[in-house]
C-alpha cells in the first residue's frame, strides 16, 4: 500500500452524463472532429478500434476512416482516456485492464464514472461502501484524517513537555539550559523573569496566565529563590 502522505490523489473528472445533456449536442462526430476534440492522434483511433479496446458507435464492416462516427459519449469517453495517457501517464495495459474489470460499466466507466488517479493506477469508488479502491486490483487507499492525525500530534506534545510531580515547585540549574542560569525546574523559565513580572506589579494569577504549565508552586518558588539570593 502506497503512504497517501507521499502520493498526491488526482480528481480526474467529477462530470455526470445524462441523456437529456446528450440529446442536445451534435451527436455525430468524424474520425478528424475527434482528433481535434481529444488531442488523440488518428492511428491511436485507429488502434484502439482494431484491437477493441475503443469503437466508435457506428462504423461500416470493412472500418474505413469515412465509415467511422464517433457519439458525443464517444467523445467525452476519449477525452478522459487521453487526460489519462497523457497528463497522468496511465499506461494502455493498466487502462485495457480497466476496462475489462470493470466492463458491466460499458461506455459509462469512461463517462460517468468518477476516476481518480494514483501512481499512474485508476481508483475508483467501491460499489456500496464508497471507498476508494484500485480499479484492477481491488486493493483499498487509505485516506489520511488530518484533523485527528493533529489532535493526536496536540496530545502527544502536551504529553511530551508535561513535567514530572517531582520537579513541581522546585528550582534547578544546568549547564545545558540557559547557560546555568536558574529556572523553575523543568522548564527554561528563568526565575528571574518571573520576578520581574512581579517587580512589574504582576499578580501570582497574571504571572501564571503568562506561562500557563506553572503552577502556583512553582511562582512562589521562584519568588523564594530570587529573594533568597537577593538577600544574599
Amino acid at each position: 500500500m502506497e503512504d497517501l502522505r507521499r502520493c498526491s490523489i488526482d480528481v480526474l473528472k467529477e462530470r455526470e452524463i445524462d441523456v437529456s445533456e446528450i440529446s442536445n449536442v451534435i451527436a455525430a462526430f468524424s474520425e478528424a472532429n475527434v482528433e481535434r476534440l481529444t488531442g488523440l492522434t488518428s492511428a491511436q483511433l485507429r488502434y484502439w478500434d482494431r484491437t477493441g479496446f475503443f469503437a466508435p458507435a457506428y462504423a461500416d464492416d470493412d472500418r474505413s476512416p469515412l465509415s467511422k462516427v464517433y457519439s458525443f459519449k464517444d467523445v467525452v469517453g476519449l477525452r478522459t482516456l487521453g487526460l489519462l495517457r497523457r497528463q497522468h501517464g496511465v499506461s494502455l495495459q493498466h487502462l485495457r485492464q480497466v476496462a475489462e474489470k470493470l466492463s458491466h460499466l460499458e461506455d459509462d466507466l469512461w463517462t460517468k464514472t468518477t476516476l481518480y488517479v494514483l501512481n499512474r493506477r485508476v481508483i475508483v469508488h467501491e460499489p456500496g461502501s464508497r471507498r476508494l479502491q484500485d480499479a484492477v486490483s481491488g486493493q483499498y487507499v487509505l485516506g489520511i484524517p488530518l484533523k485527528r492525525i493533529m489532535a493526536d500530534t496536540r496530545r502527544a506534545a502536551k504529553k511530551l513537555v508535561r513535567r514530572p510531580r517531582a520537579k513541581i515547585g522546585k528550582v534547578e540549574q544546568s549547564r545545558r539550559v540557559l547557560r546555568n542560569a536558574p529556572v523553575i525546574a523543568g522548564t527554561r523559565i528563568p526565575t528571574a523573569a518571573i520576578r520581574r513580572y512581579k517587580d512589574a506589579g504582576f499578580t501570582v494569577e497574571q504571572i501564571i496566565a503568562e506561562y500557563p504549565d506553572l503552577t502556583l508552586n512553582d511562582v512562589e518558588a521562584a519568588l523564594r529563590y530570587e529573594e533568597n539570593g537577593a538577600a544574599a
